[in-house]
């Protein structure tokens, strides 16, 4: 499974999660499809659903757009609004159709997704997106809250959950391990679950 961050540089992440980089200075701005540094800074703290659905591009169609690129897509489908410097979204239903239409995956919206059904999924090839709070990458004891961040599940064992985390910090990006115990305090149990009906 190929591993897309919602930022240009992964090995950067921690530095611009904690603001100690602009994100205008990534050197990488430029993969995600933005026309500018500035347009890519504005976006990249909010595009990890499109971080998540260019992974499953990847993996079963070989290529994507940038997450940006992506993301304008997705407003003019209805999946983004954006107000001024505000933008509502990822809107599930909405970014459904557009995957459907645009890309012929399936797409579903799921808003009691329980960890057995994740599991199920997973089993029968499918990639569950799932929101889940952005601490996840550290396994915070006390998250503030759950949902507000979206990763790719990947697969599982007995004892843990896998996921692609667009924006973890390196040891916590790809095939990232969380303990099922663990998901629990992170899980808002919804997502939008994606499959290739052509495989």
């Amino acid at each position: 499974m190929p591993y897309v961050s919602q930022f240009g540089s992964p090995g950067l992440v921690p530095q611009l999660i904690a603001r100690t980089l602009a994100p205008e200075d990534d050197p990488a701005w430029a993969e995600s499809g933005a026309a500018s540094p500035e347009e890519y800074a504005w976006w990249c703290r909010r595009v990890c659903g499109m971080a998540c659905l260019r992974m499953a591009l990847v993996h079963w169609r070989g290529e994507a757009p940038g997450t940006v690129a992506l993301a304008h897509e997705c407003v003019a489908a209805g999946a983004y609004v954006v107000d001024g410097e505000q933008v509502q979204g990822l809107i599930y239903a909405p970014f459904a159709a557009y995957v459907r239409e645009r890309w012929g995956l399936a797409a579903t919206v799921e808003r009691a997704l329980e960890p057995a059904r994740v599991r199920e999924h997973l089993d029968a090839g499918r990639l569950p997106m799932l929101s889940v709070h952005p601490s996840v990458r550290t396994l915070d004891p006390a998250p503030a809250a759950r949902g507000g961040h979206l990763v790719l599940a990947v697969d599982h064992d007995d004892e843990a959950l896998y996921v692609n985390n667009p924006s973890g910090f390196p040891g916590t990006q790809h095939y990232a391990r969380v303990p099922w115990p663990d998901l629990y305090r992170f899980f808002a149990r919804r997502g939008v679950v994606l499959d290739d009906p052509s495989v």
